[in-house]
């Protein structure tokens, strides 16, 4: 049976493809448009992003409960049975009952007090029908359960809590079920009518807003489709669509009596919750797509707004799919049930979504978008009031009070209303948070958990304990809506002159032969034109050849030319250790590529552009290491520091009296990716390349800082960290532990103690006390303290983005595991393609602990970037920039930090990696360049009054030319030797006409007659 019944339901959806094709004309409304609507391709449109604002004054911010599913109680003082509780009984066995709950009936005074904290302008709650009627019918009301609803409302208008009250939610008594087959029967509209007459007769003076019936998908779709819901029945279509109708008609039945008989004198609104999905297309562009999303959000949500909100009749693709089960309207219903609703209350939570099988996909992608599906309302329905009546999501049954990952889906939620009302004018006037208190939740029973209180179902009490997400939805009823904490506004203001603005490469590979070899080889060759085509060298005769000059590597010139683009004052890049030393020692130097390097560097100081010099850049990928130093153990041999050390001596003496700034190690923080075995195998590997580090700066200030007066230090990796959860204090002290474990693990030894932060060392160590972890910090000895503390001239960071850290207890000896934190994404934040959240305020942060923890020390921000997919007009790249420039300049001007210099990162981009770059694999520059460009030469943000003006120096306006000359070399060269080619020809040319013309005059002169007496003379 419960085969053929999911056959029957697949065979309608399949239908519903086809039928889509022929009435693609007679849809309603525009709703359409929302996904025919010109993409905003521009990833950082305010629009689009997060809106830091507030809701409109007086917003109406609610928060909501079934009776059901927490109000308790069985069947004590009179209350009959529902089909719910009928329904636990057949089929969910596994679950004992309802009885105990929340027992709001039994703990009233304790929900009033959670109210309270929320700070709500409203609860939205239901009467349990069966509890005020047992069998259903209106006869003598059940005293207790009236007495309970009347104590309910008179408590939440002393508290200035408007009651939003929901007529039926779900329970139907079950008598009317076994007497009448529930709502397939259309006396239940009539019955239906006479409940809501009591009801608006016994508390209409005190409620101003009626919700007749919650969400009528679900109860016809679950309950008599699928069987998922009470009374559980399945398989048969035609009833399904028969109750939707009867839901339909006693809706607007209830809301004409109110209408004429309640209205004039109670002045109230009456609607009706209807629930829906989110739908995307597959292809934005393709109209079929488009319109089986429409489809899909008709035979839903239209299937009962149509009637309400639209025309009064179902929705055309509706009556053709379905002519022969789906009743029909006569003309005089049509205009009973048009315009029964004084506002849209909308429903948009995990019952729309889940299980699978609650809405027709329709080979589409299923959505949580409120914004979007608010935007359908609005094109379809002409733009009417709304009331989010439902929202929230779920957690699972273990989760306590500490639910982050609701905290993020309510902002998520939250902030699209916002941005709805804000910017595409939706008429939104109120929201409910759902649920008050954790609960029974339907065919999940007690699985999951959706509350805002945590109750603890087995304890006697019943304590309603706020959940963080009670804390932050109270947070924000308060601010009503979202302020800008972190960040302060943007300023004016200027970096100094002499500011280090800079571009940063990873390994630059080097060129182990010049690409020009035309003036430096010797021999000459004949070209053999008319047979094979090839140069033939002419033994014997050798020619005079010029000394071989930077420019003939053909990669160097192309780095110039991005470089001159650029209009940097720096250039950072990394040696590649493996080609200078292939051995490793210095038994082998590779001179062609130390002449390489020096030529970049030489050439770039030509354009006025400096170097810092990176001698050591691991990444994941690569470790960058000679092989025989790789086959002998590699960071975990200390062997290599002292290879380490002479590789930098040699470097510092071929380089060092051109470069005045030196990076020894890239980012050894992050080597615990490769090197991650063990945790002791990641400490053992960090601590050899900590001294190194130091071994190779104590060689530098020893032996080449008096001539060379450059400085040095490494850069760290140098995310900042947030708690996932600012309401839980676990996960405050796990941010602090990720910046210890991350950071002070080389920052304290170099710029304070000498030795590993003592919070990471008791960490580590308490955990292995407890017999979670094997692992131990290296132990640092007198003399390794001595050599390692103050071995760094500035402070240099890589800051990319900030991390969200939360507390998770881990076994086991890793590194990773060590530090018992877990990541986890914002989805509300703007982030890269590769899942980098762009929060500038968080480099901000970062530089101030920097300075809280170590001081004044020069700070050199060497990489500093994101992602950007585009190959031309990278807006996020150049949004990045502004932002992360702008905390920058704060944390310069009002933090005081002493930051000497920014890097970009990065050049060039890498083919099938992020797109880092700003200029693309083969070298087509973006539009992110002109507005670095910009940054750099206004020194920042100035005001239009600012004093600062830095002028270039006449050394930058030579350098412009000669860096178009040295572009330009050979066609320049080609020019001069053909107009000196052309000026001697012109000059032999004349120089023989006048010669000729001479003689043609000599010749003539013998020819005439000369006087008698006279002589002729020639010359």
């Amino acid at each position: 049976m419960k085969t053929m019944c999911t056959r029957t339901l697949q065979r309608s959806v399949i239908l519903s493809a086809f039928i889509l094709l022929r009435a693609v004309a007679a849809f309603s409304g525009d709703g359409r448009a929302i996904w025919s609507k010109t993409p905003h391709f521009s990833p950082v449109n305010a629009s689009q992003l997060f809106v830091y604002d507030t809701f409109p004054k007086n917003f109406f911010w609610g928060v909501g409960t079934a009776a059901f599913q927490v109000e308790g109680g069985g069947t004590k003082d009179g209350k009959g049975p529902s089909i719910w509780d009928h329904f636990i009984h057949t089929h969910l066995k596994h679950v004992n009952s309802t009885n105990a709950s929340s027992d709001s009936y039994i703990f009233l005074e304790e929900d009033l007090l959670a109210l309270d904290f929320l700070g709500v302008s409203f609860y939205q709650f239901s009467i349990s029908w069966p509890r005020l009627f047992p069998d259903g019918t209106v006869a003598v009301a059940n005293e207790k359960g009236l007495q309970y609803y009347n104590t309910l409302l008179d408590a939440l208008l002393l508290r200035h809590i408007e009651p939003v009250v929901i007529l039926y939610h779900w329970d139907l008594p079950l008598a009317l079920q076994e007497k009448y087959g529930g709502w397939k029967n259309e006396s239940l509209v009539d019955i239906f009518n006479d409940y809501a007459t009591y009801c608006f007769q016994s508390f209409g003076d005190r409620v101003k807003h009626w919700i007749t019936i919650h969400n009528p998908y679900l109860v016809a779709w679950h309950g008599y489709g699928t069987g998922m819901h009470a009374p559980g029945e399945k398989g048969n279509l035609a009833a399904v669509y028969t109750v939707g109708h009867h839901l339909i008609k006693a809706h607007s039945k209830v809301w004409h009596n109110y209408n004429r008989n309640f209205r004039p004198h109670q002045k109230g609104w009456v609607s009706i919750t209807l629930g829906s999905h989110w739908i995307e297309p597959n292809k934005s562009d393709n109209v079929m797509d488009i319109l089986k999303c429409q489809h899909s959000m008709v035979s839903v949500l239209g299937w009962f707004a149509n009637p309400i909100h639209g025309d009064g009749d179902y929705p055309e693709v509706m009556k053709k799919e379905l002519l022969s089960i789906l009743p029909l309207f006569s003309q005089t219903e049509k205009e009973e049930v048009r315009g029964t609703a004084d506002f849209f209350a909308f429903s948009f939570g995990p019952n729309n979504f889940k299980p699978l099988n609650t809405m027709a996909k329709m080979g589409q992608n299923v959505s949580l978008n409120l914004r979007q599906v608010l935007n359908w309302i609005k094109l379809e329905y002409d733009n009417p009031k709304i009331l989010i009546a439902e929202n929230g999501w779920f957690t699972d049954s273990h989760v306590k009070t500490e639910d982050t990952t609701a905290i993020y889906m309510m902002k998520n939620f939250l902030n699209q209303v916002l941005q709805a009302i804000r910017f595409d004018e939706i008429q939104v006037f109120g929201y409910t948070a759902w649920s008050l208190l954790d609960g029974f939740e339907w065919q999940d029973a007690y699985t999951t958990r959706r509350g805002l209180f945590y109750v603890d179902f087995n304890s006697k009490q019943k304590e309603r304990q706020p959940k963080t997400s009670a804390h932050y939805y109270k947070q924000i009823i308060q601010e009503n809506g979202f302020i800008l904490k972190e960040s302060t506004p943007d300023i004016q203001g200027q970096f100094p002159c002499d500011f280090s603005w800079g571009i940063t490469e990873s390994v630059l590979k080097p060129e182990f032969m010049a690409s020009s070899p035309q003036f430096t080889d010797p021999h000459l060759y004949v070209w053999n034109a008319t047979g094979n085509r090839l140069l033939h060298r002419v033994e014997g005769v050798r020619l005079k050849t010029r000394p071989a000059q930077c420019t003939d590597f053909v990669s160097i010139k192309k780095q110039l030319e991005m470089l001159a683009r650029m209009k940097v004052t720096h250039y950072r890049f990394a040696l590649d250790w493996a080609s200078v030393l292939p051995t490793g020692n210095l038994s082998v130097v590779n001179r062609q590529v130390l002449r390489y390097y020096r030529c970049v560097i030489s050439e770039g100081l030509k354009l006025g552009i400096a170097p810092m010099v990176t001698l050591y850049y691991p990444t994941h990928a690569h470790l960058g290491l000679p092989t025989p130093l790789l086959r002998s153990g590699g960071w975990l041999n200390p062997a290599t520091a002292q290879a380490f050390q002479d590789y930098a001596g040699l470097c510092f003496q071929e380089l060092g009296d051109l470069v005045k700034l030196w990076i020894t190690i890239n980012e050894p923080n992050r080597l615990s990716d490769i090197y991650n075995r063990t945790s002791n195998d990641t400490y053992r590997a960090a601590h050899h390349l900590l001294i190194a580090h130091a071994l190779v700066w104590h060689l530098y200030d020893q032996q080449y800082r008096a001539t060379q007066r450059g400085a040095l230090s490494l850069s760290l990796h140098s995310d900042w960290a947030e708690p996932a959860n600012p309401f839980v204090e676990s996960h405050r002290e796990a941010a602090e532990r990720f910046l210890q474990f991350e950071i002070a693990w080389f920052a304290d030894p170099l710029f304070k103690s000498g030795d590993y932060p003592a919070a990471m060392r008791e960490y580590v160590a308490a955990k292995r006390r407890r017999g979670l972890s094997g692992s131990a910090l290296p132990h640092l000895s007198a003399h390794e303290r001595r050599l390692v503390r103050g071995a760094a001239d500035f402070y240099a960071l890589n800051h990319f983005t900030t991390r969200f850290v939360m507390h998770e207890p881990q076994r086991g000896s890793r590194y990773d595991a060590d530090r018992d934190v877990q990541f986890l994404q914002d989805i509300t934040r703007l982030s890269s393609p590769s899942r980098l959240a762009v929060m500038p305020w968080g480099q901000r942060k970062m530089l101030a602990w920097i300075r809280r923890n170590y001081g004044d020390v020069d700070v050199y921000i060497t990489a500093n970037g994101v992602d950007d997919q585009s190959l031309d007009d990278d807006q996020l790249r150049k949004y990045y920039l502004e932002k992360y420039v702008q905390e920058a300049l704060k944390a310069y001007l009002t933090d005081k930090v002493k930051i000497k210099g920014y890097f970009a990162f990065k050049l060039t981009e890498e083919k099938s990696k992020p797109r880092f770059g700003f200029f693309t694999s083969d070298f087509q520059a973006k539009s992110s360049i002109e507005f670095y460009n910009k940054l750099i030469s206004n020194s920042g943000f100035p005001s239009e009054n600012s004093s600062l003006k830095c002028s270039q120096t006449p050394r930058n306006t030579e350098c412009t030319v000669c860096s178009f000359l040295l572009q330009k070399k050979p066609l320049i060269f080609f020019g001069c030797c053909f107009f000196s080619t052309l000026v001697l020809l012109s000059s032999l040319t004349i120089f023989h006409q006048r010669k000729r013309r001479k003689i043609w005059k000599a010749k003539n002169l013998q020819h005439i007659p000369l006087k008698k007496g006279h002589n002729r003379v020639l010359s």
